[in-house]
C-alpha cells in the first residue's frame, strides 16, 4: 500500500516526528560508558508513555524477525546494525551505538535512527562510516522532491556510500510510512536514476541508509533479532522520516531547534 496524507494530516505527521526527533535527542545526551541498553529501553518507553504515544515495535512481528520485539527501541552495538534487541549490556568507552525508534502518535507513525560514538574513545573508522551515512541520508534527502522517482533517492543514497568504499546492502533500506509504519514503496540503498515510483505531495518516506564497513552480508544473531554484520565488522545508520511537498522534502524527524 502507498498512503498519500492529505492537508489535514500533516500536523498529525509532524507532531510524530517531532517526539521522535526529541526521544532520540534525549537518549542521546543520557547514554555514556556505563549504560545499560534495558535502561535506554526504559527511558525510550516512559518519554514514549508520556506523550500519549504507541511504540510501533512492541507487538512488531514481522516474518524475518521472531517476534512479537518486545521493547520500545533497537539497540544496536558495534557489529550490530538493524533490529537489535535491548539486552543486558552495559556500554564500553568507544562503542558504536545505532538507536533506531518508531511512535504512532494520534494515527500517524514517524521512523527515525542515529549512530554515535561512546564516550571519549574514537575507535578508527567509526566516525568516518558514521558521518557516510549521514551524507548519504542528506544527499537522499535532496533528491525528494515531485516528479522525482524512488530510484533517484536511491542512487544519491548509493552513491556516498560506494564513493566511500562500502558495500551496500540491498535486503532492507528505507520505506514509505504513514497510518502503520513500514508501506510501499521500498526505498533500497542504491538503485537506478529514473526507475520506480514517482514522488507526490503527501508521501511520507523514511530514508534510512545503514553500512558495514567491509561486507554487505548479515547474519542474524541468537536473540531471532539482531542483525550483524557477517565478518564482525563495525556498522552505522542514520535515518530521517521525511515528508515530500510542493517544494521538495521536509524533514519531520529532527531534533527540537535543528534545522534540515
Amino acid at each position: 500500500m502507498i498512503e498519500i496524507m492529505s492537508p489535514a494530516q500533516m500536523p498529525r505527521a509532524r507532531a510524530a516526528g517531532a517526539l521522535v526527533g526529541h526521544v532520540l535527542q534525549t537518549l542521546r545526551e543520557r547514554v555514556d560508558v556505563g549504560t545499560n541498553l534495558l535502561e535506554i529501553d526504559d527511558w525510550a518507553r516512559s518519554m514514549i508513555d508520556r506523550a500519549g504515544a504507541v511504540s510501533c515495535y512492541v507487538d512488531y512481528a514481522p516474518s524475518f524477525g521472531r517476534g512479537p520485539f518486545g521493547h520500545h527501541v533497537c539497540t544496536a552495538v558495534n557489529d550490530a546494525v538493524l533490529h537489535g534487541l535491548p539486552h543486558d549490556r552495559t556500554l564500553a568507552d568507544g562503542d558504536l551505538l545505532t538507536l533506531d525508534l518508531a511512535v504512532t502518535l494520534d494515527g500517524i507513525a514517524a521512523d527515525s535512527a542515529i549512530s554515535f560514538v561512546v564516550g571519549t574513545a574514537r575507535p578508527p573508522g567509526s566516525v568516518r562510516l558514521i558521518a557516510a551515512t549521514e551524507r548519504a541520508l542528506a544527499a537522499g534527502i535532496a533528491a525528494a522532491r515531485p516528479g522525482a522517482r524512488v530510484g533517484d533517492l536511491s542512487h544519491a543514497i548509493g552513491t556516498v556510500l560506494q564513493d566511500e568504499g562500502y558495500p551496500v546492502n540491498l535486503e532492507f533500506g528505507g520505506h514509505g510510512i504513514g497510518t502503520t509504519m513500514h508501506q510501499d514503496p521500498h526505498v533500497a540503498n542504491a538503485g537506478r536514476p529514473g526507475r520506480g515510483y514517482r514522488l507526490r505531495p503527501g508521501l511520507l518516506l523514511a530514508l534510512e541508509p545503514w553500512a558495514m564497513v567491509d561486507t554487505d552480508e548479515l547474519v542474524t544473531d541468537a536473540d531471532g533479532w539482531t542483525l550483524r554484520s557477517a565478518t564482525g565488522c563495525r556498522t552505522a545508520h542514520s535515518e530521517h522520516t521525511i515528508a515530500i511537498t510542493t517544494d521538495g522534502a521536509e524533514v519531520l524527524t529532527l531534533p527540537p531547534g535543528a534545522r534540515a
